[in-house]
């Protein structure tokens, strides 16, 4: 059964299970006490949450302690976006986000345990979040009957217009994610309800957002994949992507009593065994993809080495590796984030002796214009164009948020290692057809003639 500590007071107040009071020490614990009730609050961000099962693993873990353990430290610089990447720009109705080729819908507003840079900390915390018409509200959460209809009067638009939508030019909405909050928090009836109602609105894959397979892998139980099959019968053309969020291997390897990874004779490293259950259950239905997604934190991501050996145990074990993210401008944001060229070196160090079906994972940026790699970055000058003495990072838009168009475009920089969002460069912007700095002066012609020639 699952156990969770929700909120600081039972730790600050030594009301939390016995052997759970020592995860906060005593110099902690008054420093959290100190800034209690005032601006620095740490739960007025975002409030305290961890499962039994996460806590046994942090308990040993210290990145998996950062994860979770609230710091005073993310009160320090409450710089940030109220609403990262201008989502409410992108959500035609309540609970919808339509960026890029799908949907995002909130279907919970609440996870089994609470990641400290949680980028959706607004919808947690229930914030109120300016509309486009100018009010403030909470962000609500999808409601079944509303977002059938949008799909079915969009796909309908894009249809009766020759399968590309007039001013987007994308085609139907064909997948929809699942998010939140995680959508597995959610009963296996409310689940299925769900599915069925995307299902019968034409949606071919559904995506499921969940951090549960770290937070709670016992949650992918025999009860939910007898749904999930009885669902897969009833609809056998509907595949699902399971998108998990692991950004550690200690969330899901085992450990000897010297804190090492145990090799497994068969092959690879031992996992923990209610992970490798639910991973195993998921991976032998074959209309079911697992693909694993997580940004790089200050803290937590700090080592080349285990991230080479999170990427090669997931493959292994069926799970593909998607993204690493750069974090998001969320409130607070600055405890958290690395600069953009330590986590490019950080990706690119760890797929060193990777294979190269195990070396899939790309690093993206979210821009205001959509998601962005960060393809490059080099420690060479280019001969003949001012401003890159000490080497440029080169960004691709891949996915923009608005339509279609820009999709492939390239921006390039030179370097400034402090840099944690793209206004770290922007006094530095040397060829820009993205529009990714799109108000920063610039003179391409000295590197259209590098190319040129």
């Amino acid at each position: 059964m699952l156990l969770n500590i929700n909120g600081l007071k039972k730790f600050l107040d030594d009301r939390a299970p016995e052997d759970m009071l020592n995860f906060y020490c005593e110099d902690e614990k008054k420093a959290l006490i100190a800034i209690k009730g005032t601006e620095q609050d740490i739960e007025s961000r975002m409030p305290v949450k961890i499962t039994r099962h996460y806590y046994d693993l942090a308990k040993n873990s210290l990145p998996l302690q950062t994860l979770v353990k609230a710091s005073p430290a993310e009160t320090f610089d409450m710089q940030g976006a109220p609403d990262p990447g201008n989502q409410m720009s992108y959500s035609p109705i309540e609970g919808l986000i339509y960026k890029y080729e799908l949907g995002l819908i909130y279907v919970a507003s609440t996870c089994s345990a609470h990641c400290r840079f949680c980028y959706r900390e607004e919808l947690i915390t229930k914030k109120e979040i300016t509309r486009e018409n100018g009010t403030a509200e909470r962000k609500g959460l999808a409601q079944i009957s509303e977002l059938v209809n949008y799909i079915n009067e969009h796909n309908k638009i894009v249809a009766d217009n020759g399968g590309i939508h007039p001013e987007t030019g994308r085609e139907k909405l064909r997948e929809i994610l699942m998010s939140g909050g995680d959508p597995m928090v959610l009963l296996n009836k409310n689940l299925a309800q769900w599915f069925s109602a995307l299902a019968d609105a034409g949606i071919e894959n559904i995506r499921i957002g969940t951090k549960e397979l770290a937070f709670f892998p016992d949650r992918f139980d025999k009860e939910f994949f007898a749904m999930m099959d009885n669902f897969h019968a009833a609809y056998p053309g509907i595949r699902f992507r399971i998108m998990v969020h692991f950004n550690h291997p200690d969330e899901f390897l085992a450990k000897d009593e010297q804190g090492n990874y145990i090799e497994n004779p068969a092959g690879g490293l031992v996992w923990v065994e209610s992970a490798e259950r639910a991973v195993s259950q998921l991976a032998s239905r074959k209309w079911i993809s697992i693909e694993n997604q997580a940004p790089f934190i200050k803290g937590i991501s700090n080592d080349a080495g285990a991230i080479r050996i999170m990427q090669r145990e997931l493959k292994r074990n069926s799970i593909e590796n998607h993204y690493f993210f750069c974090d998001r401008d969320i409130i607070g944001h600055k405890s958290f984030s690395l600069p953009i060229e330590d986590a490019w070196k950080l990706l690119n160090d760890s797929q060193k002796g990777l294979s190269g079906v195990e070396a899939h994972a790309r690093l993206s940026i979210t821009h205001y214009l959509g998601k962005t790699e960060v393809v490059a970055v080099t420690n060479e000058p280019m001969p003949g164009v001012p401003g890159t003495e000490n080497g440029v990072v080169i960004f691709k838009l891949l996915r923009g948020a608005a339509g279609a168009h820009n999709k492939g475009q390239v921006a390039i920089v030179g370097r400034n290692p402090d840099a944690i969002l793209f206004s770290g460069y922007e006094d530095r912007v040397i060829f820009d057809e993205a529009g990714l700095f799109k108000n920063s002066m610039q003179d391409t012609s000295s590197i259209e003639l590098v190319v040129n020639n």
